[in-house]
């Protein structure tokens, strides 16, 4: 008898088989059974790996600058050297980078990529805010190497990422975005959008809401001061009323005190409204309010104020109308001096030296650097020309 031996050969895995492989290897996600992997430690990323690290997760970041990871190895995550390696030693690997390119690089390149270094059943989640498009496009190269993709934005600037208050926006399969649950849960809540790429459908229109929002807190207030109002108790009357709101509640106290410091990037946001203005010419839909924010957006940066916080937006309208909100130190004297050149003598003299704080940049704007005379320097420089020097004289 003569036994004739056959190879069976195996179809191609259908999306449905795909699908349930990936949906039973992230059956469970805890500490002891889930490795994580985080590319881009900046101002958000630090705060939400903080979350991972405190409840137990094994954590293996990536950062281009070593310095922004060096708090979180401090506290027990491991470096490596590129987007790939974090994704071979990874089960899930987060991203909150700056921009759609650098989404590209970390994520797709073929050399470098997390996607080339994750295993079949591995997820990516990317929390950037990036273009729809490639979120589609990262979503079908996950599934091509059997693996899987979920645009995650998130909202709540600085402060919800310390406080794990996130609001997640995600797309991809609903299946995978609940499994995930027990880590967007150490962020903030997630909220599930729909396909691919509506994760990020959503950002995009939360940006329209946040930028016309910040730029009627900063009328507002533009309007109170010239008016004559006590700003701060003008403020604190209206966030109780129908003007409340979250930018009201995060910015308003920040913008009085000049404090500019980033929960989010003005350049970020400039790149945010730049990608919902593309979208809306993909549309057909006519935003104006998006549009002028935008541009006023766009103006900060051209100054060279890409680095402050978004709510430095107030900067622009001041210099549109050649009013200053900077509120009047309490028991003092204003006094202004012309400042022509850097080596003005009577500064020179009167600062001690102080000049090299004049600074078109506004990050070191807003100090007060005491001086051994009856005067205090604040930093208040005119951005652009440095017309003028601002001084206060203290009370006795």
């Amino acid at each position: 008898m003569i036994l004739k031996i056959v190879k069976r050969i195996s179809p191609p895995l259908s999306h449905h088989f795909l699908s349930a492989l990936l949906r039973r290897t992230m059956s469970t996600v805890s500490p002891s059974t889930t490795r994580v992997g985080w590319i881009g430690t900046g101002v958000m990323g630090q705060s939400m790996c903080g979350h991972l690290l405190k409840a137990g997760y094994t954590l293996t970041v990536f950062n281009r600058t070593i310095s922004k990871a060096q708090p979180l190895l401090d506290l027990g995550a491991k470096l490596a050297d590129s987007p790939r390696a974090v994704a071979s030693q990874s089960d899930v690997v987060f991203t909150i980078v700056g921009y759609p390119s650098d989404v590209r690089s970390v994520l797709l390149d073929p050399a470098s990529g997390a996607l080339s270094g994750l295993r079949p059943g591995g997820v990516l989640v990317d929390m950037t805010t990036s273009e729809p498009s490639l979120a589609v496009e990262i979503s079908q190269s996950a599934a091509a190497k059997n693996c899987s993709s979920i645009d995650a934005p998130v909202t709540g600037g600085d402060v919800g990422a310390k406080n794990g208050t996130l609001a997640i926006l995600a797309g991809g399969d609903e299946t995978v975005v609940n499994k995930l649950i027990p880590l967007f849960a150490l962020m903030g809540k997630v909220n599930y959008m729909g396909a691919p790429g509506k994760g990020q459908f959503a950002k995009l229109a939360n940006q329209t809401v946040i930028c016309s929002t910040m730029l009627g807190l900063v009328e507002g207030m533009m309007f109170a001061h010239k008016s004559g109002l006590d700003v701060g108790l003008f403020l604190k009357a209206i966030s109780v009323g129908a003007a409340g709101s979250r930018s009201l509640d995060l910015y308003g106290g920040r913008i009085l005190k000049r404090d500019f410091e980033p929960g989010f990037y003005v350049n970020h946001f400039v790149k945010d409204l730049g990608i919902c203005l593309k979208e809306c010419q993909n549309m057909g839909l006519a935003l104006p309010g998006l549009a002028l924010a935008q541009q006023l957006y766009l103006s900060l940066k051209a100054h060279g104020e890409g680095n402050l916080g978004t709510q430095a937006l107030i900067v622009a309208l001041e210099r549109l109308n050649n009013v200053s909100l900077e509120e009047q130190q309490a028991g003092s004297t204003k006094v202004t001096f012309p400042l022509f050149t850097r080596s003005n003598s009577m500064c020179t003299n009167l600062f001690l030296n102080t000049q090299p704080y004049f600074s078109n940049s506004f990050e070191k704007s807003y100090k007060i650097y005491p001086i051994p005379t009856s005067f205090y320097f604040i930093t208040k420089v005119t951005p652009a020309s440095l017309h003028a020097c601002t001084v206060w004289k203290a009370s006795k």
